[in-house]
């Protein structure tokens, strides 16, 4: 199960992982664009359900989401990848970004594993994998909200590994540096960065195949992927 599954990094997992043998369950917020990731993955012989939600509204959430689990997909890995960014001073920055940030990057994730956890505790072995920037542990400004989010998204991964280790439930967190995704040219986001020298989004996807194919018996808790260049 791959949430911002439409484009960028969760667009080339579910890719990845549909060319390594796995089904899909996907999540975005725009159907026709999910309906054009699935497409090749479907002809390749793959199962995959997807589902349009927005996961900014934190009230219909719970619904979509029994919708999609309920379609006969059991998922035993879960990647939480959607997520935004804004940039602004921490003292201007109105409460409703702030707030939409926040369930956005964070309370959506804890939304999705909740309805996630009783099928995940019923598998052998299953794995859930948060998507984090190495924002958490540094302070950028005009980035402040955002690097809050991530560092909080760490907090609640280690959390969650704690609570979830005795029923069979691995947590790991794919720490990434600069990625060229759409997120660089969302009207939240002002920055003159030399996309050129980020990650790609196969990268990360490929990052992402790597600690799902971990054998049950080992976690990795957190991988770093930052590009050669270094931080921006």
């Amino acid at each position: 199960m791959i949430t911002g599954a439409s484009r960028g990094i969760g667009a080339a997992a579910a890719s990845r992982f549909a060319a390594a043998g796995w089904d899909l369950l996907l999540l975005a917020r725009s159907s026709s664009d999910l309906e054009t990731v699935a497409a090749p993955l479907l002809a390749g012989g793959r199962r995959v359900e997807w589902l349009a939600a927005d996961l900014t509204d934190p009230q219909r959430l719970p619904d979509q989401l029994a919708d999609l689990l309920g379609r006969g997909l059991q998922p035993t890995v879960v990647i939480n990848n959607a997520g935004a960014a804004y940039t602004g001073e921490l003292a201007s920055m109105e409460l409703a970004s702030w707030q939409w940030l926040l369930q956005l990057n964070l309370t959506s994730v804890f939304q999705v594993c909740q309805a996630v956890l009783p099928g995940l505790r019923q598998q052998d072995s299953s794995l859930i994998i948060n998507v984090s920037s190495h924002a958490a542990r540094n302070a950028f400004p005009e980035w402040g909200a955002y690097c809050t989010t991530k560092a909080a998204l760490d907090s609640f991964s280690r959390c969650l590994a704690a609570e979830e280790r005795r029923h069979g439930i691995r947590v790991s967190t794919l720490t990434l540096g600069a990625v060229d995704t759409p997120l660089w040219g969302t009207e939240t986001v002002h920055s003159s960065f030399n996309r050129h020298a980020m990650l790609d989004a196969d990268q990360a996807a490929e990052a992402l195949l790597f600690l799902a194919q971990q054998p049950p018996s080992q976690v990795v808790e957190d991988l770093t992927l930052m590009p050669a260049s270094g931080a921006f």
